[in-house]
């Protein structure tokens, strides 16, 4: 059963801009960490932007002051707004949410791909 779903991916010239969107299909009060993943090409999967229930947004180095991570409750969506953009940001990229239940409970999305190239 699908719980999240990514749009927005595609290519972008450096220095450019783009917006992923993560649509949710479950209740979004209760998830305790939201955000984004990617994997490039021959490399692992990277965290790129987690926010946490309770206030605190933690970014990977290389995207911080150009992606942020946002929350709408209302439209039971999650957002990752880039700015200026890097060939080296190239990489499919992932919606993630957990839910804290005993254990931690993990949803990944199917993956949109980035790509960022002139």
């Amino acid at each position: 059963q699908v719980q999240l779903v990514e749009s927005g991916g595609g290519l972008v010239q450096p220095g450019g801009s783009l917006r992923l969107s993560c649509e949710v299909f479950i209740s979004m009060y209760s998830l305790n960490a939201m955000g984004w993943y990617r994997q490039a090409p021959g490399k692992d999967r990277e965290l790129v932007a987690v926010t946490i229930s309770g206030g605190s947004t933690d970014y990977e180095d290389s995207v911080k002051g150009r992606f942020t991570v946002s929350i709408d409750n209302a439209k039971n969506r999650i957002y990752l707004d880039m700015s200026s953009l890097k060939p080296e940001d190239t990489a499919v990229y992932y919606c993630y949410a957990d839910q804290l239940v005993g254990s931690r409970l993990e949803y990944w999305g199917q993956g949109t791909q980035v790509t960022v190239s002139s």
